[in-house]
């Protein structure tokens, strides 16, 4: 029986087209992100070395090395830094959000991204612009074919017509055969509101990569998982994956305990961040600190955490790992 509730009639949108948008973040007119270049050494805080030569065992052991991050990673101009560390081995598997995508998308198609809420939402015209839902049409192909959401982004950028490709993470991945898998929460990115969203395609696709990601745990004993700046994501997705490999390594007489996590953030946290903070504290609801660098990591692993800009640590995780090979 379907709904008793009336929907919301999508075809009575309109939407424009992303040149008459002001973007708040525009490479193609400031140039693309600078290359990398190293920080001064001293200047490489003391977790991000430490998580730096745990990566590099790591990657030296075949263990996991998987960085989960929200879209103001993409937005702070390190891709180049990323590109460097994918191409290295330093990064096995890569997690990203939903908005992750889209500015990924953009960056690719026009070089410029992000739209100012206040300006937009005014008149009703925020994330309604016509090129952006082009990703619908991406995703609703790739999942008829069985792919993720991140492969269907990063092969339809890496095969197709978009001047700035070399600015897509999810391009990157593709060529270089690495899982780059996204989590969304319907009616939580703005390709959601255009009239070719397809609920079912991008809820089977983001399955896929959930499963896929889960696989990437398995291989997560003596590895590493950090996260930048994804306060409910990334916790939460790997949380629940990490649930499904402990299951399953239980069963076949194995533990997926020694390994170290990494949380990067902006949040201030308290010299012992290794202790989970009281319930009637506010701390406690962020997710990262009790799920990543706390609970998950108890009886074996080891957290980290580092309080700094992404166009900082990304950087400083980048120099300490230069002198690794």
């Amino acid at each position: 029986m379907p709904t008793r509730h009336r929907l919301f009639d999508v075809s009575r949108l309109r939407l424009r087209p992303l040149a008459e948008r002001v973007h708040d973040l525009d490479f193609a007119r400031a140039g693309h992100p600078a290359a990398t270049a190293p920080v001064p050494t001293a200047s490489v805080r003391p977790a991000l070395a430490q998580v730096a030569a745990r990566l590099a065992a790591a990657r030296a052991s075949g263990a996991a090395r998987v960085i989960m991050m929200g879209a103001h990673v993409l937005r702070s101009g390190v891709q180049p830094y990323l590109f460097d560390l994918l191409r290295r081995g330093f990064i096995s598997q890569i997690a990203v959000n939903g908005a992750c995508l889209i500015h990924d998308f953009e960056l690719a198609l026009i070089g410029a991204t992000t739209e100012s809420v206040a300006r937009y939402i005014q008149h009703g015209q925020f994330g309604l612009w016509t090129e952006t839902g082009r990703l619908n049409d991406i995703v609703a192909r790739g999942n008829a074919e069985g792919l993720g959401l991140g492969e269907a982004v990063g092969r339809e950028i890496a095969q197709g017509d978009y001047p700035r490709k070399g600015l897509s993470l999810a391009a990157a991945a593709w060529e270089l055969g690495i899982p780059l898998t996204a989590h969304v929460a319907i009616g939580q990115d703005i390709v959601h509101q255009h009239p070719n969203f397809d609920g079912a395609a991008w809820g089977a696709a983001s399955q896929r990569d959930f499963l896929i990601y889960a696989a990437g745990l398995e291989a997560l004993e003596g590895g590493v998982v950090m996260d930048f700046g994804s306060a409910v994501m990334a916790p939460e997705v790997y949380l629940k994956a990490l649930a499904m490999v402990r299951n399953v390594a239980a069963q076949e007489g194995r533990e997926v305990r020694c390994f170290t996590s990494l949380v990067c953030d902006l949040l201030e946290l308290p010299e012992d961040f290794r202790a989970e903070p009281p319930k009637d504290s506010a701390a406690y609801y962020f997710r990262p600190w009790k799920t990543m660098l706390v609970r998950t990591v108890q009886g074996g692993g080891e957290g980290f955490y580092c309080r700094a800009r992404h166009v900082e640590s990304i950087p400083e995780l980048w120099t300490a790992l230069a002198g690794l090979g």
